[in-house]
Order: structure tokens, then C-alpha cells, then sequence
């Protein structure tokens, strides 16, 4: 049995609000670390805004990394690329449909009260190289590239589309 092995990492758009809040919480440290040398309670508020300043500079640079190994789709969300999450695992097998997200193919999965999780760059190009995978009841928004949708394609023909 060959098992085929592809991997794709994909930014995530920054968030304006997270890089300006990031930004303003590194600000206030310096000014309560400066001005609080011989305050304590100055001090306790510089280490909880340089905290603050950490989760969310964490949280500001993400990045998707998929992982397409025996006929199974991982994906991993990397923060600021030094910490690693698992952020799902989903069976080809389970899959019921993989399509571009703006095709006519999901117009029939698209009234669905489903879970939708979003793990692709937020940025909707053009053209759109988004694609939605319908997987018990939760739809995924990936950003695959060429390899991975032929290897996904060469599992399960009749569950991929990319018109």
C-alpha cells in the first residue's frame, strides 16, 4: 500500500484589531515599567499588559498547516511560529463532498445547519482558491494547494470537484 504524503501551510490574514491591540498593550508595559520602578501596584500592571502583549502578538500571526497522509487530512494551527495546535483531523472517508467554495456543486450543503470552521487565509482572491470539505455535519474552508487536491482527488474521484 503507497501512502501518499502532502503538506501545505497557509497564513492566516492579520487581524487589524489584534496588531493594533499588540501594539498598544507593548506600549503600556514600557509606560508602567518606566514610571513604576518604585510602585508595586504599577509593577503588577506592566506584568499583566506585557501578558496581555504576549497572547495577543501570539494570536496575530497565525498560520494553517495541512497535512494529507493515508487518507486522512490534519490540520495544525502554528502561532507565531513558535507554537504548535491541533486544530482537527478528518477522514476522507467521512467526507461527503470537496468542492471550491463558490461552486454550484454545495449549493445543496449550503442550507445546512452546520458547524462551519475556517482555516484558510480569510482572503477571498481572485480567483478564489478556497474550498469547502462537508465532513459529518461540519463544513471546513481549506486553502489546498495542486498537489494535495490531486491526492485527495485520486482517493475519492467522485467526492472532489474543481470547477
Amino acid at each position: 500500500m503507497s501512502d501518499t504524503y502532502v503538506e501545505c501551510l497557509v497564513a492566516r490574514k492579520q487581524s487589524l484589531l489584534l496588531s493594533f491591540l499588540k501594539i498598544f498593550l507593548i506600549m503600556l508595559t514600557v509606560v508602567f515599567v518606566l514610571f513604576g520602578l518604585f510602585n508595586v501596584f504599577r509593577l503588577l500592571i506592566a506584568i499583566v499588559t506585557g501578558i496581555g502583549a504576549y497572547f495577543a502578538a501570539m494570536n496575530a500571526d497565525i498560520e494553517y498547516e495541512y497535512l494529507y497522509l493515508d487518507r486522512e487530512i490534519s490540520v495544525d494551527k502554528v502561532m507565531a511560529k513558535r507554537k504548535r495546535k491541533k486544530a482537527g483531523t478528518f477522514s476522507t472517508d467521512q467526507m461527503e463532498i470537496f468542492a471550491p467554495i463558490g461552486s454550484h456543486r454545495l449549493d445543496s450543503y449550503r442550507n445546512r445547519n452546520a458547524k462551519t470552521l475556517d482555516y484558510s487565509s480569510g482572503i477571498a482572491a481572485q480567483p478564489d482558491r478556497r474550498y469547502m470539505m462537508v465532513c459529518g455535519g461540519t463544513n471546513v474552508i481549506l486553502e489546498p494547494n495542486a498537489e494535495m487536491l490531486k491526492a485527495i482527488q485520486s482517493v475519492a474521484p467522485r467526492k472532489v470537484y474543481t470547477d
